[in-house]
């Protein structure tokens, strides 16, 4: 939120310097994210006067001004615009000077071969406006040679960050009030006139909807004159980054940003019956300020006339019923709308406003009254105009909340004895009204707090605002106690294994990443699985954060569609978090994942290589055993099944489990449908490992390494061709031969698969490398030979017969 210096001082009487105001504004807890200066802006740029102009030599549309920047030595420039005349006072830029509107430095040139020392400026190139067809024109009596800077009179502008639960800093007045509890000024009081009607209301005005707008205050004042608004409040408006458009419409956009509280004017003669505001009707749509069609539901809330809504209640104005230089006869509405219907509306349309970020924070509901009547004033002032008797449709809530607050709690709970008598001088400027009750209560007060602070919930928030008012810088630093003794280990064997696995994904050469635990509903919906509702949230951040996640692939994969599309080849990334499943009767039920994804080349293209190598589903394969066996499975015991799930490629996946049920992890190549819906265009390899899954250790929880002692008898291999059913698993086989005797056998690897001549059509041939390790003495050949038919033996049972 923007708001000038000059515009904060209507509202607070105060002699601090703009660097005191920022100090403070800071430490009360309203962070001010920049001061802009509009005279370093305007720096090297002066009020002069046109003493000739000369038609261009070489150019139709150009002059050749000899200019008086008040140096007593007139300079020649060159300017196109059509106004420049000789006698006019304008805003010379001297070379050295930058050009606000698009950064250029100005400096001596030649132009169609004349000459140029500057630039004579129009109104868009400082900034000042949207004007660019000639350049501005000062009033006779501007002091030639002066700092245009000074003449204007610019005054330095605060831009702050307004946290969510302030929505009554949403107005200069709000942080006028904060400043001024904070002891840099006193607050001016809102100096309002009621405004009796002369007439009736000629319009009917109620609320349909007391829900979504429990109340709707509305009057009429016909007559006016829609020009522009006066230059204070241009000024105003535009230190605030707003655009003046016209008296009416700036006078709403004035009363919002100086109080807080949004306002609508509508141009009278194109409403048609009674004004309402209701519920929306399915399908309804309304094309809003911002030239954008919207369709609404009814679960929002409209202000309508009998041909239809005008207004997205408490978002956005209707474009067709707008005021314009044309309107005479204007209908204000001021109304208190619901905040959660707010928010659920905006989100909903993905439409933001500066309405709706106050109303979903909560206005004073209180102010409606006030507020409209101010609008009047200041309407009846600029505008002109008669104005009607006031209609209140419905009434917001007005049921006082009272807290029950012990001033030793600005101690007991923040830390600093603050006297009571300057904790009841805080909470009174801040708007609260403290009254002392009896002993009973230790000394309580009952604090009333107003309407313009939702956020006030108990006696935690009252120590807040005595505290930060009062001074956090205050609050002293005081250590923890700390018990004798060496500290126990507070890490959970949880967050151990975490650590763990984490370490062992880095160590593989691959990047962690951290996304959001939110995903959009598709893609939630896409990697949920089928026997586990969604977890869906009532109150997202958006709607693409909507869903709790059921995986962790899908925001992984997100990440790899941004580094693909910036022009990585290959990517290596996994994240260790949590996946958000609906248990049993609707219980919460997170659960420690690790996920991998692998995508594009896993080797580039070479010499040596050839073609670039992708990655594949053993990749993925390769990478889940090595974690889960980090993270002390047994990993020897693992079986390979499929059934994956749907988004992977049925011909290249599986399941890693410990029996039919339990299973530890999936991996395989991403379906191709996951691909395009991600817009992803190389293969990616994926991997899910459950934690949660992995058997705990039994007894003492330990992972260190068994010490390294290598027997004294060197180790034996045996290699082994065996012809098997095309559809054996590799694995299946691996494991048999494994268990065949397992006092000697210490590994099996797979180095080869074949087939074609010479082997069955139905069949392949598996060659394997069996390593044995000797115990107390070396190998005999009968011993050998025994080993070999315990094989041979245990690898029959899978159909699998020796190789000729």
């Amino acid at each position: 939120m923007k708001f000038s210096l000059a515009w904060l001082r209507d509202h607070l009487e105060t002699t601090a310097s703009v660097e005191e105001i920022a100090d403070t504004l800071n430490a009360i807890g309203i962070e001010v994210e920049a001061i802009e200066d509009p005279a370093q802006k305007l720096a090297g740029f002066r009020v002069a006067k046109v003493l000739t102009a000369e038609p261009h030599p070489d150019a139709d549309k150009l002059h050749v001004l000899s200019v008086d920047a008040g140096d007593g030595q007139p300079l020649q420039v060159v300017c196109g615009a059509p106004n420049a005349r000789a006698g006019m006072l304008g805003v010379l830029g001297l070379p050295g000077a930058v050009v606000p509107a698009n950064g250029m430095e100005l400096r001596k040139s030649s132009i169609r071969g004349v000459e140029s020392n500057g630039m004579m400026c129009s109104v868009r190139e400082l900034e000042l406006g949207e004007e660019h067809d000639g350049i501005i024109e000062l009033p006779e009596d501007a002091p030639v040679g002066s700092s245009f800077a000074d003449y204007r009179g610019s005054e330095p502008v605060l831009d702050v960050a307004i946290t969510p639960n302030r929505p009554d800093c949403m107005g200069v007045y709000g942080i006028a009030r904060d400043l001024a509890a904070a002891g840099l000024g006193a607050l001016k009081p809102i100096v309002v006139e009621s405004q009796p009607g002369t007439f009736p209301c000629p319009i009917e005005i109620r609320t349909d909807d007391p829900h979504g707008c429990p109340a709707f205050f509305g009057r009429v004042i016909r007559g006016v004159s829609n020009g522009p608004s006066p230059d204070w409040m241009q000024e105003r408006l535009k230190s605030a980054g707003q655009r003046p458009i016209s008296a009416l419409v700036d006078i709403t956009n004035y009363l919002m940003l100086a109080y807080g509280r949004p306002a609508h004017a509508y141009d009278l003669a194109r409403l048609s019956g009674a004004m309402v505001a209701r519920k929306a009707r399915d399908g309804e749509q309304v094309l809003a300020l911002n030239e954008k069609e919207y369709t609404l539901d009814s679960s929002m809330t409209v202000i309508a006339d009998d041909e239809g809504p005008h207004d997205i209640g408490g978002i956005m104005g209707g474009e067709h019923s707008g005021c314009d230089e044309n309107t005479t006869d204007v209908l204000l509405e001021i109304a208190y709308f619901d905040p959660e219907k707010i928010a659920s509306t905006g989100r909903k349309l993905n439409l933001t406003s500066d309405a709706r970020q106050r109303f979903e924070r909560g206005v004073d509901p209180a102010f409606l009254e006030t507020g409209i009547d101010l609008l009047t004033q200041l309407i009846r002032t600029i505008c002109g105009g008669e104005v009607s008797e006031l209609v209140r449709a419905g009434a917001p809530p007005s049921q006082p909340r009272i807290v029950h607050y012990r001033p030793v709690m600005a101690e007991t709970l923040g830390g600093i004895a603050v006297p009571e008598v300057e904790q009841k001088r805080i909470l009174g400027i801040l708007g609260f009204e403290a009254v002392g009750e009896t002993a009973e209560l230790e000394q309580a007060w009952a604090v009333t707090v107003p309407g313009w602070r939702p956020d006030i919930d108990g006696a935690a928030d009252i120590v807040e605002e005595v505290i930060r008012i009062h001074g956090l810088d205050k609050v002293e630093s005081v250590a923890l106690p700390r018990a004798d003794g060496v500290a126990l280990p507070t890490a959970t064997p949880q967050q151990k294994l975490e650590r763990r696995v984490r370490r062992a994904a880095a160590a593989r050469g691959m990047h962690e990443a951290v996304t959001w635990s939110f995903l959009p509903e598709s893609e939630a919906t896409a990697f949920a699985d089928e026997q586990n509702a969604l977890w869906i949230l009532a109150n997202p951040i958006s709607e693409d954060m909507k869903a709790m996640r059921p995986s962790l692939v899908p925001g992984l994969l997100s990440a790899a569609r941004r580094n693909l599309d910036r022009g990585a080849n290959g990517l290596r990334l996994f994240e260790v978090g949590r996946r958000y499943l609906r248990g049993e009767e609707g219980a919460s039920d997170e659960r420690p994942t690790l996920a991998v994804v692998l995508a594009g080349e896993r080797q580039a293209r070479g010499w040596a290589t050839g073609k670039a190598v992708a990655y594949d589903a053993f990749d993925a394969k390769a990478e889940a055993l090595a974690i889960l066996g980090e993270a002390g499975a047994p990993v020897a015991n693992l079986q390979v099944m499929g059934e994956a799930g749907p988004q992977f490629h049925p011909g290249q996946s599986a399941t890693l489990r410990l029996g039919p049920k339990n299973v530890l992890a999936r991996f395989g190549m991403l379906h191709p449908t996951m691909l395009r819906a991600f817009d992803i265009e190389v293969p990616v390899a994926v991997a899910e490992i459950y934690l949660d899954s992995i058997p705990a250790k039994k007894g003492r929880e330990t992972f260190a390494r068994a010490p390294y002692a290598p027997s004294s008898l060197q180790s034996v291999t045996r290699d082994f061709a065996f012809l098997v059913p095309r559809d054996l698993p590799a694995g299946d086989l691996l494991k048999a031969v494994r268990g065949a005797d397992k006092a000697n056998i210490v590994s099996v690897r797979l180095f080869d698969d074949f087939r074609g001549a010479g082997v069955p059509d139905d069949g392949k041939s598996l060659a394997v490398e069996v390593t044995l390790q000797p115990g107390e003495a070396s190998y005999r050949d009968e011993d050998l030979k025994a080993i070999a038919g315990r094989i041979t033996a245990a690898a029959g049972k899978l159909g699998a017969t020796l190789r000729g």
